[in-house]
């Protein structure tokens, strides 16, 4: 189903999945009955998102917009300063991936079972030859090994760091987030502390930014939003904040999302000569 596009000036109620045009701007619609007032983010992919209480109407979050049409226009320029330059990798033995701010390389195994997880041994990534010879399996093996050794890794933080933040330890996974590092999410009511979710590329970068993303987020389970109470409580645990998070917007547009490079069919002369054919077919990775 095609989303419909809203006009600023329509007195008719928002609803889920709408895109309302504003001055030039187009904004995707997210109604929630929990909320209580208007939020506006701006996605990694520059895509502006509306968040609107549940019956409010297209003119009233258009005068929302423009109020903070200086606030989008910043976002968006940080957003493009901030755009992936990550090249996508090949699964060939001698690749290069990161984890935890070090660097392995890929080491395909012949007699590896397909469907046999991506492990780390001797300082170098072990992917299965029928996982690198299909882009869709060697990817997913490796994100999955990206979520379950950052779980782990992470798991060791959490408590720790919500302890010098006095607040609850809050659930925990790791998952693929769609380009964000990570995520809070409250609990449906005041005894459930809510759960924490990190991007599985996060555990590619150093240890100090991967602990400045569960700060930030351990911040969120007593602040809601990015106020300066929000960095206020994040700076009394974590004095450097600003510094990491700079080096997190720069240092992060270079890490791997996911992308393989496909591997392109060429020609190449048959060695046995130009017999039946005359041209043999190979499969060849394209140069980064």
């Amino acid at each position: 189903m095609t989303a419909s596009t809203v006009d600023s000036v329509s007195p008719v109620a928002l609803t889920e999945g709408d895109r309302l045009a504003v001055d030039g701007l187009v904004l995707d619609v997210r109604v929630s009955p929990r909320r209580k007032r208007f939020a506006l983010t701006v996605e990694l992919d520059s895509e502006i998102t509306l968040h609107t209480p549940q019956g409010r109407v297209a003119a009233d979050a258009a005068d929302f917009v423009r109020a903070h049409r200086a606030w989008v226009a910043d976002k968006l320029a940080v957003r493009e300063r901030t755009r992936p330059l990550t090249p996508p990798k090949r699964l060939v033995e001698g690749e290069v991936f990161r984890y935890l701010g070090r660097t392995y390389r890929l080491t395909v195994d012949e007699d590896r079972a397909e469907d046999a997880p991506v492990r780390l041994a001797a300082g170098r990534l072990v992917l299965g030859a029928a996982q690198a010879a299909d882009p869709a399996l060697g990817r997913a093996a490796l994100i999955a090994w990206y979520c379950r050794a950052g779980r782990r890794w992470a798991g060791g933080r959490l408590q720790p760091w919500a302890a010098r933040m006095g607040v609850s330890e809050p659930a925990l996974d790791v998952s693929d987030l769609q380009g964000r590092w990570g995520s809070y999410r409250p609990g449906p009511d005041s005894g459930d502390k809510g759960r924490m979710s990190l991007g599985w590329p996060l555990f590619q970068l150093p240890m100090h930014l991967v602990d400045y993303v569960v700060a930030h987020e351990l911040a969120h389970v007593r602040i809601h939003g990015h106020g300066p109470d929000f960095w206020a409580l994040l700076g009394r645990a974590l004095p450097e904040f600003e510094e990491r998070r700079t080096e997190l917007d720069e240092l992060g547009r270079r890490m791997w999302m996911g992308d393989i490079a496909q591997p392109s069919a060429v020609l190449r002369p048959d060695p046995a000569g130009p017999g039946e054919g005359g041209w043999a077919h190979a499969v060849k990775w394209p140069r980064r």
